[in-house]
């Protein structure tokens, strides 16, 4: 939902659950025809991006958000990936992959029934699976219509501060943070990971000192209230 979260990001400024809902709900900024689509279209946004300002993760998209465009859907798919276990068992079907290597859908397909543990039958599981694979086209890992094929993204020193951050909401810390799962979605290399941490330094965005192998990062800066938990 990257062009609706974009509408409503673009339409109202900081401000609480209440005030998002009623940009969608009351005022249409999605341009939905009915009051029905209206909510629908606001609860799917909340179940993805939280649209909540109490919510940790959706602080820190809202403050990166506007700092660089290309960035926006690599900070889209990090927050639903947090947020979306299906989106998230989808994550090595595509990732494994090599560029120009074809998304195979019966891949993604066994790992969903598997997080599922078969509670979806096969059309909804290959619904499911057509709503990833756009997911994931649409975060630029994947282009085509009928075959899609994996492509290589171009992070930015936003993208990857979200990465860390996300990362260390999980529990990574130290070096194993420019290794963590966030950080592949992005497709960086750890090397690669530390200099864009070390240009979010200096943007002013996080505080990081490296020293050997002892790595320290904190996130004060980026957000004050910082919880280190994907839940808050």
């Amino acid at each position: 939902m990257l062009s609706e979260l974009r509408s409503v990001l673009d339409s109202v400024g900081a401000t609480d659950r209440a005030g998002y809902k009623r940009c969608v709900v009351e005022d249409n900024c999605l341009g939905k025809p009915t009051a029905s689509t209206r909510r629908l279209s606001f609860q799917r946004l909340s179940e993805l991006y939280a649209l909540d300002p109490q919510v940790t993760l959706f602080r820190l998209l809202r403050r990166l958000w506007p700092m660089d465009v290309s960035s926006q859907p690599q900070l889209a798919v990090l927050v639903a990936l947090a947020r979306d276990p299906l989106l998230r068992s989808s994550a090595p079907a595509v990732l494994n992959l090599k560029v120009g290597e074809e998304f195979a859908r019966s891949t993604a397909e066994s790992a969903l029934r598997t997080t599922t543990e078969g509670r979806l039958n096969d059309s909804i599981l290959a619904k499911v699976v057509r709503n990833c694979a756009s997911s994931w086209a649409q975060a630029g890992h994947l282009q085509g219509r009928t075959f899609k094929r994996r492509q290589q993204i171009k992070p930015h020193f936003v993208s990857v501060t979200m990465a860390l951050a996300v990362g260390y909401a999980a529990g990574f810390r130290g070096e194993a943070l420019f290794n963590c799962p966030w950080i592949r979605v992005l497709d960086v290399d750890p090397g690669a990971a530390r200099n864009f941490a070390l240009e979010a330094k200096r943007a002013g965005l996080l505080d990081l000192r490296i020293s050997d192998k002892i790595v320290d990062l904190q996130l004060d800066r980026l957000d004050p209230s910082f919880s280190p938990s994907l839940e808050k």
